[in-house]
């Protein structure tokens, strides 16, 4: 059998709308998993209850949708900061994030967890950069045992210099997870967030892929797939090279077209560079 790419969507992009509406709407437009911003589900997902997660996990099932996993992990509750050093709030919002792999766990099997969180990993109180990326990787440390337990990996997101200044290129999230040594946190690409990086976008997929686990896709100015002029082949075409066994997932920041009009275009436009592989 030849190649299939796995597309899912992020469900922020419905913004208001409910998520069995969200969902119905993800399937209908073709794809096969959904990957969920937990703040679109509570103002404190953590406490999201047992009931009220098997039932998302039915929502998703009845449309024949895969749960992708989790970003935006730190957005609600407020106040979370995981490389702060105030050691009693640092401890804290790790133990949520501990409670996030349990809430991914529940949404389905082989959850990923993209681990962005601009705000909540930045520098603050006065430390440096080196020093909160200590934090950084100590807190994963501490969490990897839990989310190997329940079989959730743990994804570094490099992000630019614009956003945070803990992690900005795809090498340095590298680092982090050589430096964490646990099978549960890997990294993954995003094609919005490679302001700083200097190699060709397809080369440094190819360079690090045994630890990308997941992808990204939208164009470098947050609309969705094809709403501008962002070159998606070379990146499709080493992930289906090598077999990538990941989700490939449009995350989109500029929600004026609508959600029924980002799902149906950012699939058409994929699936139109998909096919350009090899020609």
């Amino acid at each position: 059998m030849s190649y299939q790419f796995k597309l899912s969507l992020c469900n922020e992009a419905f913004q208001s709308a409910s998520f069995a509406n969200a969902a119905k709407v993800t399937a209908k437009a073709g794809y096969g998993g959904i990957e969920i911003a937990p703040f679109t589900l509570s103002d404190d997902p953590a406490k999201i209850p047992a009931a009220e997660r098997r039932q998302y996990r039915s929502i998703m099932q009845s449309e024949g949708l895969r749960f992708v996993g989790l970003h935006w992990l730190l957005v609600s509750p407020k106040d979370l900061h995981v490389t702060t050093p105030d050691r009693t709030l640092r401890e804290r919002s790790w133990e949520y994030v501990r409670s996030l792999v349990d809430l991914c766990a529940d949404f389905g099997p082989d959850g990923v967890m993209i681990f962005g969180s601009p705000k909540q990993r930045s520098t603050t109180g006065g430390i440096s950069s080196t020093e909160a990326t200590r934090n950084f990787v100590d807190g994963l440390a501490k969490v990897a045992p839990h989310a190997a337990a329940r079989g959730v990996r743990i994804l570094v997101e490099a992000l630019p210099k614009v956003q945070s200044d803990i992690v900005c290129t795809l090498a340095e999230a590298v680092r982090v997870v050589h430096e964490v040594g646990s099978p549960a946190v890997r990294t993954m690409f995003d094609t919005h967030n490679t302001n700083d990086e200097t190699e060709p976008h397809a080369v440094l997929v190819e360079k690090y892929f045994d630890l990308i686990q997941h992808v990204h896709v939208n164009e470098m100015d947050g609309r969705y797939p094809g709403a501008g002029n962002y070159d998606f082949k070379p990146v499709l075409e080493v992930l289906q090279r090598r077999n990538f066994q990941g989700w490939v997932s449009a995350e989109v920041f500029d929600f004026k077209p609508g959600a029924e009009v980002i799902a149906s275009e950012t699939i058409r436009h994929l699936k139109a560079e998909i096919g350009r592989i090899g020609k």
